[in-house]
């Protein structure tokens, strides 16, 4: 963590020295020292942190070095604040910057004594530094000591101790891998085992290398623990060790002094005419798998390799080749969690009554990680089955046993590696998931613009800052450390989440180091220096101190809906959290912004979203920093023409609340002459110009008129929505090639052949969604149009009568839904040309249709068109609800 913070100031340092070297005058000299200072050291921290849990000393340093980072933060935000120039014009602007520069003066010298305060602290930090380098940076830099590497693999011979009866869920997966290794391919082979620690990668590769069938097919066998701390030649003469003793023959003398190449050829030459089976348990990085892949012969003999990893593109890259093979694993279900759980706990005899309540409760903690319910299994067999308080406890107690000195350390250990293992940045990003409560869908849109309104985005030419956040969430997904849970047709990532016992381990690493704190009433004690605070469902009266929270840099409410008043956070604001960059208010109860927020020099991400706040202030003209604007959810229907100051806005997301009867109440709000003059604006209403685009009119009667007034910058787009009349579909919608999903509602688009034809130009349109979109009697799907499109919903087309879809049309598409068109009495002509159908949905269609399909002949003309669909569904609206009726089966029997 110190790694990180240290890593994020160096950055901030280096474009102060670059940017603002001018207004930094005298005090240039000491900037520069403290980053030259915190640069060289910043090298051995990762080492640092890594020992720091067995050795107080080293870890009181890191704990030195992080408050030093922080307070060197603390003083140049201070700065900017102080020295920033409005843009005041005239006599009143001229008396302004008299009246801030005798101001500054006072300002300039307090910040030079603390910037001189910190500069005797890093040189005291540093000297220290020096001692600890000696003592321990040499043997370390560029690879880790033999005492870290062999209690990473303590670590994981734990993984192991699950014994052969406790087993639950692994027979399908043991006998699918082992019909990988068995089938008769003669090229070296290698199958990939995934997932997240605890998961049961190891345990998985350990049953099926021990398997008798497996061990008889190979001449040669080993199995080499990896590790993070990879070294090449430790890990080739560990192999050559067991090769050797296999064969019960001494390992050649010679061995010892060989460099890597020699060694490989040694390996190399040895199991050329061996049939050998390897396993790589552990491996963390594609360099070690492309170093080790080098060793191994392919000798046309059927040799295998077993590799288990935590991340998804080394599992990748050792599987390039059609034959090799991943295995992604899965948490246990529910029914395998709730037996594993029961013959760990009650040795098979089944869970007491009295206690199936509490128990379903911490099953659901671990969600299906067999570890995780192993060891939650064998704190539980220790406590008195009749005293259920004392298994309450356990549950209750659930954060404070992962937090090293409780029963589940083992665990909490084995998913530090991952935490250990990410680069600085990706560290601040997952540790600030942590102001999340415990199953809160995580908005991906969301934290990507927290993480880049908190400076966690280290900027790259030619990629935006949204491109990066989301390359960074994507690398966390790739480490298995963040969980996917919801995506769009597209692909696109939509909600996130994050394993139980892996959010309890960043929410104790996060408040132990003061970097988010989690306050669940006011009773709670707030550390004064934490930079991230979450308001989990607050309720109370305030602590002492509760406004003096000077170093914040976000707040989150989540579940205040009652307390968060206007009243409260006018005190919690005034005179405390100056440095504020993110303040996120969703569902607070608030009539009107309070006039803090708009003294927030640093505010760069505000969200309202849910609040009852229905007008924008002028005021919002001062927070000339603010990038991201969230007005979601609120009855705000105009925004101020002071809007136009904020150059730096890059999203504005404002839609308001209404009668769902009305489509139009959904949607939209006026927006000032001159918005296009925010240059900097990529996402406007719930859009991102570089990835998406909401546009919506506010009557009904009202018609878009997008031929000309859109942004050219919207090359990238790849989503689409547009509510409201058109005259016709705009030329740049057609030009969007990248384009992946098109929501047009209420276009109502006049009868023409290309009016919705011309849509099947866009060459990776994968969703077509049409709400009201079309006014025309007959609707066609000519030929070679619609190439990628995978699903199609027609919706309240009510003049429609018939749809054809031509041979060639849409060859991929996977789902069709017609709802709401009532003229139509027959099926859609040419659906047998749609060979990769898998669903066809009429819902809220005529009598005379439904009654047709329900009803078919085998050796009608329709049923040869529907026959080859695998689920053909019917639906009514019924009392609020759809009542569908799946047809399929009626279908098959004819």
């Amino acid at each position: 963590m110190a790694e990180s913070v240290v890593g994020f100031l160096i950055k901030q340092l280096s474009t102060l020295l670059s940017q603002e070297s001018t207004l930094l005058g005298g005090l240039r000299p000491d900037v520069q020292f403290i980053k030259d200072e915190l640069g060289d050291m910043n090298a051995f921290l990762r080492q640092a942190e890594a020992k720091e849990d067995n050795d107080s000393q080293l870890q009181q340093w890191v704990k030195q070095v992080r408050e030093v980072a922080y307070d060197t933060e603390d003083v140049l935000d201070d700065f900017a604040i102080r020295f920033a120039h409005g843009d005041a014009d005239g006599f009143f602007g001229r008396v302004g910057k008299i009246y801030n520069s005798i101001k500054n003066l006072k300002a300039r010298h307090r910040i030079s004594l603390e910037i001189k305060d910190i500069k005797a602290r890093v040189v005291e930090v540093s000297a220290r530094h020096q001692r600890y380098q000696s003592l321990y940076g040499t043997q370390e830099i560029g690879s880790s000591s033999s005492h870290v590497a062999s209690a990473d693999c303590d670590i994981r011979d734990q993984a192991l101790l699950i014994e052969e009866a406790k087993l639950v869920g692994i027979d399908q997966p043991k006998k699918e891998l082992i019909s990988k290794i068995l089938d008769d391919h003669s090229h070296l082979k290698v199958v990939s085992v995934v997932g997240m620690g605890g998961l049961g990668k190891t345990t998985l590769a350990k049953k099926v290398y021990d398997d008798a069938a497996v061990k008889k097919q190979f001449q040669s066998h080993a199995w080499i623990t990896v590790s993070q701390n990879f070294q090449f030649k430790v890990i080739i003469k560990n192999l050559i060790q067991q090769l050797y003793e296999e064969i019960r023959q001494p390992v050649p003398p010679q061995v010892d002094s060989m460099d890597g190449i020699r060694l490989s050829e040694f390996v190399k030459d040895f199991l050329k005419e061996r049939r050998y089976i390897l396993v790589l348990d552990d491996l963390w990085t594609i360099d070690a798998w492309e170093a080790i892949k080098y060793v191994l012969p392919d000798c046309n003999i059927a040799s295998r390799v077993v590799l288990t990893t935590r991340i998804t593109d080394v599992a990748s890259a050792s599987c390039l080749t059609f034959h090799n093979f991943i295995h992604k694993m899965s948490p246990l279900s529910y029914e395998d969690s709730w037996t594993l759980l029961c013959n760990r706990t009650f040795q098979s005899n089944g869970c007491p009554s009295n206690l199936e309540e509490v128990c379903r409760k911490i099953l659901k903690k671990c969600e299906g990680l067999p570890l995780g319910i192993v060891t939650m299994g064998g704190v539980l067999a220790l406590k008195d089955k009749d005293k259920i308080d004392e298994w309450e406890m356990i549950f209750r107690g659930f954060g404070s046993e992962v937090d090293g000195s409780g029963k589940l350390d083992r665990i909490r250990k084995i998913l530090l590696l991952s935490y250990s293992d990410l680069p600085h940045h990706l560290k601040n990003c997952l540790l600030y998931l942590s102001i999340y409560p415990e199953d809160h869908p995580i908005d991906v849109d969301e934290i990507l613009g927290k993480w880049i309104a908190l400076g966690f985005i280290e900027e790259e030419e030619g990629m935006t800052a949204t491109d990066i956040a989301m390359r960074y969430l994507k690398e966390l997904v790739n480490r298995s450390l963040i969980q996917v849970k919801e995506t769009w047709d597209d692909g696109k990532l939509v909600n996130c989440g994050l394993h139980d016992f892996l959010r309890e381990i960043i929410v104790l690493k996060s408040k132990e180091r003061c970097f988010t704190t989690i306050a669940t009433g006011y009773s709670t004690r707030w550390p004064d220096k934490v930079r991230h605070l979450a308001i989990h469902n607050f309720t109370g009266n305030p602590p002492q101190g509760f406004s003096s929270l000077k170093c914040l840099r976000s707040v989150e409410t989540f579940g205040n809906e009652d307390s968060l008043t206007t009243s409260f956070l006018s005190k919690f604001l005034c005179g405390g959290p100056k440095f504020l960059k993110v303040l996120n208010l969703t569902g607070a109860e608030l009539d009107n912004i309070p006039k803090e927020v708009f003294k927030l020099f640093h505010l760069q991400y505000l969200d309202l979203s849910g609040t009852r706040v229905k007008i924008i202030p002028k005021s919002i003209g001062q927070l000339q920093n603010l990038e991201f604007l969230i007005l979601a959810e609120t009855t705000i229907m105009e925004l101020p023409v002071e809007i136009l100051k904020l150059r730096k806005l890059r999203s504005l997301n404002l839609y308001g609340i209404g009668d769902y009867s009305n489509n139009f109440a959904l949607w939209g709000f006026k927006s000032p002459d001159g918005i296009g003059k925010l240059t900097s604006l990529e996402r406007l209403h719930n859009i991102e110009a570089d990835s998406e685009l909401h546009i919506c009119s506010i009557k009904e009667e009202e018609t878009l008129d997008l031929q000309h007034s859109v942004s050219p910058r919207l090359g990238f787009l790849t989503r689409l929505w547009l509510n409201g009349h058109l005259e016709r579909v705009p030329e740049w919608v057609i030009s969007l090639q990248y384009l992946g999903t098109l929501v047009l509602l209420n276009s109502e688009l006049s009868e023409d052949e290309n009016a919705i034809g011309c849509l099947g130009h866009l060459p990776n349109l994968v969703h077509l969604f049409l709400l009201r979109a079309y006014e025309g009697e007959t609707l066609c799907f000519k030929a070679g149009r619609f190439q990628k499109l995978q699903r199609l919903d027609l919706v309240q087309f009510q003049r429609l009568k018939w749809v054809r879809v031509e041979e060639a049309s849409m060859p991929n598409l996977q789902e069709f839904a017609i709802v709401g068109s009532k003229l139509m009495t027959g099926l859609p002509l040419g659906l047998q040309n749609l060979i990769g159908l898998k669903f066809l949905r009429l819902f809220d269609m005529c009598d005379e249709l439904i009654h047709k399909v329900q009803n078919l002949d085998k050796q009608s003309e329709d049923y040869q068109t529907i026959s080859h669909i695998p689920q053909v569904c019917t639906g009514h609206w019924i009392n609020g609800d759809w009542k569908t009726e799946i047809l399929s089966e009626k279908i098959g029997k004819g």
